[in-house]
């Protein structure tokens, strides 16, 4: 197996952490000095500015363009400058010598800085920067803008600058890390290589026979890891040394413990044979005890072979019960669904009663219309048509048409109220149903029946409540709540209030149901949802009506009720079911 050196694997992981840090520094340093080199070069820029502005813009006043251009000349002559334009102030062009920076590199790569004398310009893409400075001519104590001077410098003056200073920091750099590999492989070869291999060829050398002459000699005198290491070694020889006397020792116990051993087997068969002699007493005992189970097990075979048959008695007769017990639930069901049918038929009675009214007017007014439609065709017959005759005939028409416009609308109001709410019932197919206009429509086809009463029932719903579920359980759980609270809860109440809460909160409808009739209680609640308990047994009650509404909300609309009745606040019915578009 190839051994890997702990000292080269140090001295490259601490030359590693070195090496990147050289590194950034000295890259750190090359940039600083780069920064450095150029607010130099600007600030050389500036000052020429101020050198050349004022021949430069007399040069313009009088348009002297040949001067211009040699002071331009001039200016380009300095290796610092690598390019200048002179315009005037028309932007024109006078003179350009150099470098310049491209239209498409001005508007897109080059960054400007305004002050209030030059700008500062800076162009990426192509290494220029420099500053773009007005002529400004003073006359008779007015200042006048006479054209613009840009003066450019590059990255390559700059790197020129630096450049001895940058063979200087990475020369400084490459020393300093051949200097200090050189330091630490001497250092590591010192301290950690040689003392290791030197311990390795002692620990080679054990002699097992002699463990007291394959100590570990002292080979420095610095107190270190080594040295503890040596010091644990020398332990553990000399634990060695004292375990092989423990041994020898031991070794000598141990025949006198043989001969100890020899006495005691002699006593253990003395021993053996009276016991055997006393185990075949016990077998013979033992025969007699397994002939007395051997009766005991005939005996609770017959008890098994007797539960056997009770057995079969039962699970008879758990077969007739769960026969008679799946009759009955098929009873109950029939009975739950002629419980809907009457509240159904009662309602039904309840509204071809109440439709008869308007449907009698309307009869009236249609006959009286008819009439006096007779009356005019008469009169124009006779030539007897006047027109106060006309006057009374359109106002006696329009009443009897708006008496019979209103009946009819009474009357089919009632009846699609009455069909939405029996379709429901009848059907139990999903739908989309708006909550406050369906909640209208129950109370509308109730209406004939609340008539007769001072009873109010009030809606809280928002508008906009919309809910994918079974109309028919619901439309079935509100109007059995609403006639319950008639018949029961407002019994010898004259002017009972009914309110029904409705929100919408994650996908789930809270539905509210609270009446301020005389409540129940403690006993009466506990039994309001059990089937078959009213009551009103002897005024026909069937104990049906909460039961129903139980199972609608619970299995029908998967969802959950609770109900309960404050000390002299009627009672309170509260429910949630999912819309069942998420569920």
């Amino acid at each position: 197996m190839k051994i890997t050196s702990i000292s080269r694997k140090l001295l490259t992981r601490v030359l590693s952490v070195y090496f990147i840090l050289t590194v950034s520094v000295t890259g750190i340093q090359i940039i600083a000095e780069y920064f450095n080199t150029k607010s130099h070069i600007n600030s050389e820029l500036l000052t020429l500015q101020k050198t050349i502005s004022g021949s430069l813009t007399r040069a313009v006043w009088e348009l002297n363009t040949q001067q211009a251009i040699d002071i331009s000349e001039g200016l380009i002559a300095i290796p610092m400058i690598k390019g200048i334009t002179v315009s005037d102030e028309a932007n024109n062009i006078i003179t350009q010598l150099g470098e310049v920076i491209s239209d498409h590199t001005t508007e897109e790569g080059q960054d400007v800085s305004i002050s209030t004398d030059h700008q500062s310009i800076n162009s990426l893409s192509e290494g220029l920067f420099g500053h773009s400075f007005p002529l400004i001519f003073e006359f008779s104590g007015r200042t006048t803008t006479v054209g613009t001077v840009t003066l450019l410098s590059s990255n390559d003056v700059i790197f020129s600058r630096i450049e001895v200073g940058i063979y200087f920091l990475i020369g400084n750099a490459v020393v300093k890390t051949a200097f200090l590999v050189f330091l630490f492989l001497l250092a590591f070869n010192k301290l950690l290589t040689e003392p290791l291999n030197e311990l390795t060829e002692q620990i080679k050398q054990v002699d097992l026979n002699d463990p007291e002459a394959s100590k570990l000699h002292t080979m420095n005198y610095e107190k270190n890891e080594l040295n503890i290491l040596e010091d644990a070694y020398n332990n553990l020889i000399d634990e060695l040394v004292d375990f092989k006397d423990k041994l020898a020792l031991s070794q000598r116990e141990t025949i006198s413990a043989n001969d100890k051993l020899d006495e005691q087997n002699l006593l253990l068969e003395q021993e053996v044979a009276r016991k055997t002699s006393t185990l075949s007493s016990n077998m013979l005992k033992m025969e007699v005890q397994q002939q007395e189970m051997l009766n005991q097990q005939k005996q609770l075979e017959e008890e098994n072979l007797r539960r056997r048959k009770t057995e079969d008695t039962l699970v008879a007769t758990n077969k007739e019960l769960k026969s008679s017990i799946l009759e009955l639930s098929k009873a109950q069901d029939r009975l739950l669904d002629a419980e809907k049918m009457a509240s159904l038929g009662i309602l039904s009675a309840e509204v071809s009663h109440e439709i008869n009214t308007p449907i009698g007017i309307s009869i009236t007014s249609t006959s009286y219309l008819s009439d006096i439609i007779a009356k005019l065709h008469q009169d124009i017959n006779e030539q007897k048509l006047s027109k106060k005759s006309i006057e009374t005939f359109v106002n006696n028409a329009e009443q009897s048409v708006e008496l019979l416009l209103n009946n009819l609308n009474r009357a089919s109001e009632l009846i699609a109220s009455f069909k939405q709410v029996a379709v429901d019932q009848t059907n139990d197919k999903i739908r989309l149903i708006n909550v406050a206009k369906f909640l209208d429509e129950i109370i509308q086809s109730l209406h004939p029946k609340l008539k007769k009463t001072n009873h109010t029932i009030k809606v809280h719903c928002a508008a906009d409540i919309e809910l994918y579920s079974h109309p028919g359980a619901i439309a079935q759980i509100i109007i059995n709540l609403i006639i319950n609270s008639i018949i029961h809860g407002f019994e010898h109440i004259n002017r009972g209030e009914i309110i029904i809460d409705i929100a919408m909160e994650q996908q789930r409808l809270y539905l509210t149901y609270q009446d301020n009739g005389r409540g129940l209680s403690a006993e009466e609640l506990e039994k309001l949802f059990m089937p078959f308990y009213t009551t009103k047994a002897e005024h026909g009650g069937t104990g049906l009506g909460t039961h129903i509404v139980y199972n609608l909300a619970i299995d029908t609309l998967n969802g959950a009720i609770t109900a309960k009745s404050p000390e002299n606040k009627g009672l309170i019915y509260e429910m949630n079911f999912p819309d069942m578009r998420y569920s």
